[in-house]
């Protein structure tokens, strides 16, 4: 049976390569469509985790991953070995950047590599890790086809962005369009097949380069005018005019604009990721991106403002940054999730103890940060520690916090989010 009819009668045995914030889901979404699933991952932790059925991953409910588990749709394992048996393999793996702020396709090279090892006739393997444009056909590719088999003819690819937006509940893998872009039009087809098993609608584009570039283009869009206004919240500032007033005026225009709201930063793995991915790629075709490189540093100078603002609040009290006690609130990257994953919050928590302050952290969702060696545990919070805190710094709004009731017991709060709007009492304490 080809492998065409196997996806559209769902026998196809699929397989996810990495399971974090992007392959958990996906593994999670063709298990419930009905697909054999078996994830890939180098983590211990996380594979005994997802063979008992324990969700990670915010999005994941663990009532929905436990009876896949135990109805033997999905099952984790660190054996490139299983491959012999998969017919489509999705490579979800990181791309992060490096210290000196180069792509890091390292994860991707070796999975490929991982699966070149057990390629044969008939496999589709798609790429759905975030990247410059070029990796699916400049590196995948060859490192593929040196199997000896050909792309379009003996094997497919494609490349497919994800689209995971962590801990919104409106916009799932099911109801978000999904994009695609095959080496060959077969290959775009067959890939096309295999996502509408899962997702409402499916769109095609020409190339995989195509779709390399759209993802880059969603995420730096959001990033570059997180940078305006996070550029005319520090000019407001300068002004004594409140941005966040402002931002709600202007979203009253029904047409020609777009919220976006300033914070302490940007984080997750896009928006902090991508501009650095396209930059580089740029300087092959001696092309410099210099507005988004500029957008990317407003937002990455963000923390060290945020850090100013408590300096200078400390100072109003009367009080210097070394030994004071501030409490970070929120280490998560946005609301209501638990991931880390270049949070604003920890360059904060940085900058302050090189200052010498005594920093505390509470976030509901993340009850330990590794800090270098060390281990700091949420704070838990109360009247009494809220009260021996010389400053609380609000950094991620997670909707469990009582605003008002911090409000009331803290002596002194920076608010990076607006997360006290609506605090009617006490707000000379912000």
């Amino acid at each position: 049976m080809s492998l065409k009819n196997r996806i559209k009668e769902k026998k196809a045995k699929i397989g996810v390569i990495g399971l974090g914030y992007v392959g958990l889901p996906l593994a999670v979404a063709f298990a419930r469509a009905g697909f054999s699933v078996t994830g890939i991952d180098a983590d211990e932790e996380k594979l005994e985790k997802a063979n008992k059925g324990e969700s990670y991953i915010s999005d994941v409910k663990g009532s929905i991953l436990k009876p896949l588990v135990k109805k033997g749709r999905l099952k984790a394992t660190g054996d490139y070995r299983v491959l012999k048996r998969i017919e489509v393999v999705n490579i979800c793996v990181p791309t992060p950047v490096t210290k000196s702020k180069e792509p890091d396709i390292s994860f991707i090279t070796s999975a490929a590599r991982g699966i070149a090892k057990f390629l044969r006739p008939g496999m589709l393997i798609v790429l759905r890790s975030t990247t410059y444009p070029g990796t699916t056909e400049e590196v995948v590719l060859p490192i593929l086809e040196s199997s000896g088999l050909k792309a379009g003819k003996d094997f497919y690819l494609s490349f497919s962005p994800e689209r995971v937006d962590p801990g919104n509940k409106k916009w799932t893998i099911k109801n978000t369009p999904l994009i695609v872009g095959g080496v060959t039009p077969e290959c775009t087809r067959l890939s096309r097949q295999l996502f509408q098993k899962i997702a409402d609608k499916v769109i095609t584009v020409s190339s995989p380069r195509v779709a390399e570039m759209e993802k880059l283009l969603e995420n730096i869009f959001r990033g570059v005018n997180i940078a305006l206004v996070n550029e005319l919240a520090q000019l407001s500032d300068r002004m004594g005019i409140d941005i966040w007033e402002v931002v709600k005026a202007a979203s009253t225009k029904p047409f020609g604009f777009m919220s976006f709201s300033p914070g302490p930063g940007v984080g997750g793995h896009c928006i902090p990721c991508d501009p650095v991915y396209l930059s580089w790629k740029a300087k092959e075709y001696d092309f410099y991106t210099n507005f988004i490189t500029l957008a990317a540093e407003t937002n990455e100078n963000m923390p060290y403002y945020v850090l100013s603002k408590i300096i200078w609040a400390l100072g109003e009290e009367g009080k210097g940054i070394a030994g004071s006690k501030v409490l970070v609130l929120g280490a998560a990257f946005k609301k209501d999730i638990n991931d880390l994953r270049y949070s604003p919050s920890l360059k904060v928590i940085e900058l302050l103890e090189e200052k010498k302050a005594k920093v505390f952290y509470n976030d509901p969702f993340i009850p330990l940060l590794k800090r270098g060696g060390r281990v700091l545990k949420s704070s838990p919070l109360s009247r009494n520690f809220l009260r021996r805190i010389d400053c609380v710094a609000i950094l991620t709004d997670h909707s469990s916090y009582n605003y008002s009731w911090i409000t009331e017991n803290a002596s002194l709060i920076v608010d990076t989010i607006n997360a006290t709007e609506k605090v009617n009492a006490k707000k000379k304490k912000i």
